[in-house]
Parts: C-alpha cells; structure tokens; sequence
C-alpha cells in the first residue's frame, strides 16, 4: 500500500502540512472511498427492508461515489445552507477522491442518510441505518463479560480503579474491560501498544473541575466512558462533565444521544457494579453534574479550528476537554500530513483551553511521537502501524 506520509514525514511542517486526500490509489484513504464506502452502501441496504425508492437512492450514490462527482444537496433540504457554507461550494462538481478527504467521508454519511430516508417526511425518518449493528455490540457474552470485570475493580483503590477505566475508554472494544483489568497499574499487555503517553498530564488536568468529554463509538466502545465519567464525578476528580455526541447517525458508529440512553439502559439492566454505576450516571444526568450535547458542527467536515463561537467557549471554559477516537483526533489536528514528530502542543494550538485525547490509530495522521519510536515502528510494521488499530495514544496539553 503506497504510504503517503513519506513526503510530509521530510519536508512539511506544523503550517505547511499536506491535507490527507485519497487520489493515492492504495492509500489507507483512497481504499475507504474505493472499498469501505460501496462495502457499507451494501451493508446498510441489507439490513433494512428498505424499498424501491431508498434503494434506488443507495444504488445512485454507489455510482456516484465511484465514477462520479461531488453534487450539492436537494435545494429543499434543510442543512444545503450549511454544507454550502463548509466547503461546498468549493468541492461540488470535483471528482470525491480529489477532495480532502476528511470531507469527502464526511459528506458520504450525510448523502447515504438522504439516501434512506433519514431526513425526509415518510416511513424512515429519523430510522438510524447503523442502529442494528450498534445495539447488537451491546447484547454479545463479551459485553456481558467486561461488565462483571466491573465488580472485581469495585475493591481496587481508586486509583487503579481510574487507570483502568481509562485504558479501558481508550481501547473500546479493541481490548475489552477484563483485558484493561487484567494487570496491574502501568504493566498491561495494552500499554504496551502505546506509541505516547501523557496519562500524567491528563490527571493532573483532572482536578475537581469540568470535564468535556467527546464521544466517538457507540455500543461497547461507548460503555468504558460512561463508565470513566462514573468513576470521575464520583470519586470529585471533576464537579461537571459534559458528554458531546453526533445529533444524527455518523460514521457508521458515532454516538448519538439515543446510543447514549441504550448504553445507560444497558448498564442499569446489568448486575453488580455495572448497575450501581448506571443508576448513579441516571442520577448525574437528572441533577445536570452530567449534560448531554449534540451540537451541529459535530458532524461538520471541518477541523476543530474552525469551531464556531459558542463551541469555542465551552471548550475554553472546561478544565480539559477529552476527545476519543481517530476522527476526533483527525479533525483536532486538521487531518493533515504533519511530521509524525511535529509536537502535539503545536499541532492543537488552535484548539481553546486544555486538550487531551484517547485514540487508537486507525488513520495516516499522528503527531508527537519520538524519533526513536517512529523509526522504531516504520522498521517493524512499515506503514501499517498508522492504520490498524493496534497501537494507540494518550496525549495531553495543557
């Protein structure tokens, strides 16, 4: 697979990093649009008795999103204005490989749920393509597993009891909360996997304050932070914490308020500590220590400097604001090619207040790594490192 970072990795800086595009045939972001795209067109077609009308849709954007070009929506939809204004106009008529690519996949979401229904008066709208496979995550024996792991960290200190629901918020259900509880502070097999680690840092922002904390997955990767922010409210690490999710169905899986209220369901359901700790999170959102947000610019194709002013001021109010996942960390650095050993401080200049952010690498950016460890990593995995999920980071600044 061609690696597009070797150029940035020589010759771009902190202002002059390339945005990520996938006119790279063999890229990690050419074979989304190549592959994944037209794999989850038939996905989602399959598992809904959609009819003619949304089929015929889902069949039009298939070939567009292969042979086509980027068109606007219908003048009549309510968001055209907004999408207009977030680039649009630059990238309607333009080839979709051939724009940035945070946007490309953005505005790919966006028209499979014009495609189905979604937004339209009949009988699909507000219907989430993605919901069957984000509530079958929740109903698995491993769900039912990492949810028992609960009791045993219950008798643990406190402060193991944070490390892991950390490592576990991290992770998702690439490891699950047994693997995360499995050893001992500092010494599991998953931090080892990491390729930075601010976690210092990071608790030491976590001072009795407000927490933002912005979500990514839904399902069992959306339990280990509800079960995190339990743990933080809880024991005073944060007074407040605010949890920002995706206000429709996103990226197959980002969470939205209603993936919130399943996973709270799932929890008080459960047994054990799992419940105890579902009851007081219900609790935390019905006295307002826990509010949920669902803010427009979450599904933007926009990198977090271009936050709009009432997001900016939230975020530069909260004690440190958390983001999970690889396309929050996408957009917080720009989705740009910067140096993998470009400073994380200097890559989030532009992003209000104290910033931390959990991720697994599931994409070609990444910055504030060492020499010693990217080179280390190049020679071991080549560039695959940079796209399969099994390393991750926690980075922080203040």
């Amino acid at each position: 697979m061609s690696d597009p970072t070797a150029a940035a990795r020589s010759t771009a800086g902190p202002d002059d990093a390339p945005v990520v595009v996938s006119s790279v045939p063999g890229s990690f972001s050419w074979s989304v649009l190549a592959e994944r795209h037209p794999a989850l067109i038939r996905r989602v077609a399959d598992a809904f008795p959609y009819g003619p009308e949304q089929r015929h849709a889902l069949d039009d954007l298939l070939r567009n999103c292969a042979e086509g070009v980027v068109e606007p929506l219908a003048a009549q939809a309510a968001d055209r204005g907004r999408w207009d204004a977030w680039g649009g106009r630059e990238h309607y008529g333009r080839s979709w490989f051939d724009v940035p690519f945070l946007w490309s996949e953005s505005y790919f979401y966006r028209r499979l749920l014009e495609a189905v229904g979604y937004f339209a008066p009949g009988p699909w709208q507000g219907i989430d393509p993605f919901r069957p496979f984000k509530l079958a995550e929740l109903d698995t024996p491993e769900a039912d597993e990492e949810l028992a792991a609960l009791d045993d960290l219950a008798h643990r200190p406190a402060e193991d009891q944070e490390e892991a629901l950390l490592h576990g918020s991290l992770w998702g259900n690439r490891a699950d909360l047994g693997f995360s509880l499995s050893g001992t502070r500092g010494g599991t097999a998953a931090e080892s996997q990491l390729v930075a680690d601010d976690a210092d840092v990071l608790r030491s922002l976590l001072a009795g304050g407000t927490l933002c904390l912005v979500a990514d997955n839904a399902g069992r990767e959306l339990i280990p932070d509800l079960l995190l922010v339990d743990h933080l409210l809880r024991h005073g690490r944060v007074a407040r914490a605010t949890l920002q999710v995706k206000p429709y169905p996103y990226y197959v899986s980002d969470a939205t308020p209603a993936d919130v209220l399943d996973a709270l369901r799932r929890l008080t359901a459960a047994k054990g500590a799992a419940s105890e700790a579902g009851n007081r999170l219900w609790a935390a959102l019905s006295e307002g220590r826990l509010t949920v947000r669902a803010h427009p610019f979450a599904c933007a194709p926009l990198p977090y400097t271009d936050l709009p002013e009432d997001l900016r001021q939230e975020f530069a109010a909260a004690d440190v604001t958390l983001l999970k996942g690889d396309l929050n960390y996408r957009r917080l650095i720009g989705d740009r090619l910067h140096p993998a050993t470009t400073p994380f401080a200097v890559a989030t200049a532009g992003f209000p207040g104290s910033v931390a952010a959990l991720r697994t690498l599931k994409s070609d950016v990444v910055v504030g790594l060492t020499s010693a460890v990217e080179t280390a990593l190049d020679a071991a995995e080549g560039h695959r490192w940079r796209t399969g999920g099994t390393h991750a980071l926690i980075q922080a600044r203040r």
